[in-house]
């Protein structure tokens, strides 16, 4: 495995053609590149899939992509500078799996969870170039982490999917309402479901996304 910025475990299409496209995946806190993997292979034979290890480590198998202040007060519970250089690292890996699998960006799908759809987000608002078609799972635009003049950027070929947990108690559902009120705002295509469950990700939901990428492959 050729050495990129950040650690990660591949699954390769089986059957690779011009179109194949790209899948990367961004765990949340505490989790591990193990955690979303688990979902490869159910998803389409044709799709390449790359699974990053967040940089920061909190235990045997725990890590992080930045560090959650749990005792601070909501708005400032992100630690900010480290989001955002967490921001920088992840767009620099993107673009080195995108040059060794040699895989536009309009082939390219990101998939977070938690802190990783944060992230997600932050990727896609700051770089819309980069990547267009995203699974945002249980998480939220964060606005420390948008660009100075996202009122100006070309947000035009950005497309969301976008799921959330009505009970959940680690990112409230209202915080995903937000999210949507924003996009709404800055005119960004997405598809928005609720599902009765927490902080997770239910099999409704699963096949929801699926589909959602099989649509765009």
């Amino acid at each position: 495995m050729e050495k990129l910025s950040l650690h990660y475990i591949v699954r390769e299409p089986k059957i690779k053609t011009e179109n194949t496209s790209l899948l990367i995946l961004l765990h949340g806190y505490g989790s591990n590149e193990e955690d979303l993997f688990s979902f490869a292979s159910e998803l389409p034979d044709e799709l390449l899939i790359v699974s990053a290890r967040a940089p920061q480590t909190l235990g045997s198998g725990s890590y992080a992509w930045y560090t959650i202040h749990f005792n601070s007060p909501k708005d400032r519970f992100s630690d900010i500078p480290e989001a955002l250089e967490a921001k920088k690292i992840i767009s620099k890996f993107i673009d080195e799996v995108q040059l060794k699998y040699a895989i536009s960006p309009e082939k390219t799908f990101l998939l977070g969870f938690s802190q990783g759809t944060i992230l997600s987000y932050a990727i896609t608002l700051n770089y819309p170039e980069k990547v267009q078609k995203v699974i945002a799972l249980s998480g939220y635009v964060n606005s420390d982490l948008l660009p100075a003049d996202v009122n100006a950027k070309d947000y035009s070929k950005l497309d969301f999917y976008i799921s959330h947990g009505t009970v959940d108690q680690v990112i409230p559902v209202t915080a995903a309402h937000k999210t949507t009120a924003f996009l709404d705002q800055l005119t960004i295509k997405y598809c928005f479901e609720e599902f009765p469950v927490g902080h997770g990700v239910t099999p409704q939901n699963f096949f929801e996304f699926k589909k959602w990428i099989e649509e765009r492959m």
